[in-house]
């Protein structure tokens, strides 16, 4: 348990970028922004000698962890002092990490930054393997010696549901030796993520296009976002080709780094013993592989509304064919406002004042504090997350540009930010971190109460129907394009574990035909949208993204809970922001009110999508 896992947007390839039009020009370099538009990570460490200090601090501790080898079932006290510390060394690692790595995510074209995340990589992968002997003691110490222990100490009694969490992995545990040469390679399995975000963060380079004055600019991920919605269709055309022209320049090395990724996966999934990748993915957070098959199934079984969806587009673009590039085009005039951060800000925290005043109070803080590395600039990682270790407060890396998307993505990333901070604050560093599983929950019911602040608080028919649909766009995003995703995962892994080849040909097939089953049979799907999955960075954290569909039909329940039933259900919600790891997350997610082992959270889901989607289509009609 280091540092937190980076708490993510979903991918569904749009993005933001600094404030303004598209037509800003060249990016700034990172020393143009203004520094209370910047993250501070001094608060992690004050400048690079206080991180280096660290850092030599972590590596003589480690020295000393051979000392625990053999004994640290020995006796209660014994146990104790290992716990206490192991928890300080990994406290301390955590904070040398993110502070290195968000260093690099700032400008990844500086080699010294990047040396600093390399060095902390590696300072994590020694830890796990001087503490890989651990957890294969404990399984031969077995559940009666460790009961036993933790009945003599006081100072132990916590650490009953973390023991339990190691004993169920009994049988995907190695020996101490293999667990060491599983740590050590650690470094390794990462390179194929590590290469592609070098390579399609620093290195690629896309080509200008014409925007709609005839001016030549600059294509990039982060700007790919308001071209895909732009009313000229031939803006929308030049961009689609470009960034998934590009793609397909280097579609051999890319499709080397997925196969890769998959590969690492398949190795460690034989090593522990696992039936399958999926089930090596799920285990840990004990999520039956049913779920996963349980989302798709009903999302599959369920596309008509998304059919109807976009036979509405097509209607009201007045296209004769729809494609692709034509998907994330707004279907009504959108108010035009460039909305400033602070006014995003202003309207995040107005949405989400049904949480109460001490969510608020934190979330005010957040934006006050430099918590927020705000807008884009040269070598800046794309996209959006939150991060940050137990013992730091969480931070959040964004690339606002102005549009309704970004304030929508400041409500998402403060969600998990939030999740963190209350989680970190109530739960001792063992279970300070919730599971993966829950990450997607906080972040998309903050976006659910954000859409319905917005949509009771309008006046405006026009931007009533902007807004739902934003939320139509909102659930084809995030409910049916993920489980593509999760579609696309499920099948690549298990034709690997088949023996069969991942070439670029193939991958390019099953993508192009996941497209065309999902979208129906009046999209056009375009031969550029092949290479779409190369554009995709949770493919290399595999089986992560069918999460963000569970978190999504979670917060469909969540937010309705939250805006009906009051006191008690922000009770429940925040408690459930405080729990962490302490317990198993379907557990943790059922006590708040909602059971993903049933089909009923995705079903609801689809049925409040077809609600939106048959009040879309009469407000349009009243329209006309």
């Amino acid at each position: 348990m280091m540092a937190a896992r980076q708490r993510v947007r979903p991918e569904d390839g749009d993005a933001g970028g600094m404030p303004g039009s598209p037509r800003a020009g060249d990016l700034p370099e990172r020393s143009m922004v203004p520094e209370d538009h910047r993250w501070r990570l001094e608060d992690i460490f004050a400048s690079e000698a206080e991180w280096e200090s660290a850092f030599a601090e972590v590596s003589d501790a480690l020295k000393e962890a051979d000392a625990y080898r053999g004994t640290v079932f020995a006796s209660a006290g014994r146990l104790a002092g290992f716990l206490a510390f192991r928890e300080r060394v990994e406290i301390l690692a955590g904070k040398v990490y993110v502070h290195a790595v968000m260093g690099s995510h700032e400008d990844s074209s500086l080699s010294s930054r990047q040396a600093m995340a390399d060095r902390a990589t590696a300072l994590i992968v020694r830890c796990g393997t001087a503490f890989a002997f651990f957890v294969p003691e404990a399984m031969d110490a077995g559940e009666a010696r460790i009961e036993a222990l933790l009945g003599e100490s006081p100072d132990l009694k916590a650490y009953r549901f973390f023991f339990e969490s190691i004993l169920r992995m009994k049988a995907h545990t190695l020996t101490t030796a293999e667990e060491e040469i599983l740590a050590r390679s650690g470094e390794v399995a990462r390179a194929p993520e590590n290469i592609f975000s070098l390579f399609s963060g620093a290195d690629m380079r896309f080509p200008d296009i014409t925007d709609e004055l005839g001016e030549a600019v600059e294509l990039t991920e982060e700007r790919y976002y308001r071209f895909s919605r732009s009313p000229d269709r031939r803006v929308r055309r030049e961009a689609f080709e470009g960034i998934h022209g590009t793609y397909g320049t280097w579609r051999n090395a890319l499709g080397a780094m997925y196969s890769g990724s998959v590969k690492g996966d398949l190795f460690y999934a034989t090593c522990r013993r696992y039936s399958s990748a999926l089930e090596a993915s799920l285990y840990g957070d004990n999520i039956p592989t049913a779920v996963y098959d349980t989302v798709i199934d009903t999302v599959t079984k369920n596309l008509a509304p998304l059919h109807e969806y976009m036979e509405l587009r097509k209607k009201v673009l007045g296209v004769p064919e729809l494609h692709m590039y034509d998907i994330a085009a707004p279907l009504v005039k959108e108010p035009k406002e460039d909305i400033p951060y602070d006014r995003a800000v202003e309207t995040v925290t107005a949405g989400l004042r049904v949480l109460g005043d001490e969510y608020v109070s934190v979330l005010k803080n957040g934006f006050s504090s430099r918590w927020i590395d705000i807008y884009e600039n040269k070598g800046k990682r794309k996209g959006a997350y939150s991060w940050g270790s137990y013992g730091t407060h969480p931070y959040v890396l964004l690339n606002y540009n102005g549009t309704l998307r970004d304030v929508f993505t400041i409500a998402h990333e403060m969600g998990h930010a939030l999740h963190s901070w209350f989680s970190h604050g109530a739960q001792p560093w063992v279970y300070g971190d919730y599971t993966i599983f829950l990450a997607e929950v906080a972040s998309t019911t903050n976006e659910a109460l954000l859409s319905e602040h917005l949509l009771s608080s309008s006046t405006d028919r026009v931007r009533t129907l902007s807004l739902l649909n934003h939320d139509l766009e909102q659930t084809r995003t995030t409910l049916y394009r993920q489980t593509m995703f999760a579609d696309f995962e499920r099948t690549t892994h298990a034709m690997a574990e088949r023996g069969e080849a991942l070439t670029p040909d193939v991958l390019c097939e099953i993508w192009k035909g996941l497209n065309a089953a999902y979208y129906g049979p009046l999209m056009t799907v375009d031969e550029a949208v092949a290479m779409e999955w190369a554009r995709i960075p949770h493919f290399y954290s595999a089986f992560y993204v069918y999460k963000y569909v569970t978190g999504f039909a979670a917060s469909v329940s969540l937010s309705r809970q939250l805006l009906e039933q009051g006191d008690e259900a922000r009770k429940r919600y925040l408690r459930f922001l405080s729990r962490g790891g302490s317990a198993y997350s379907l557990e943790i997610l059922r006590d708040a009110g909602v059971d993903m082992t049933t089909p009923r959270p995705i079903e609801d889901a689809v049925a409040a999508f077809s609600r939106k989607l048959a009040l879309f289509r009469k407000l349009l009609e009243e329209e006309r």
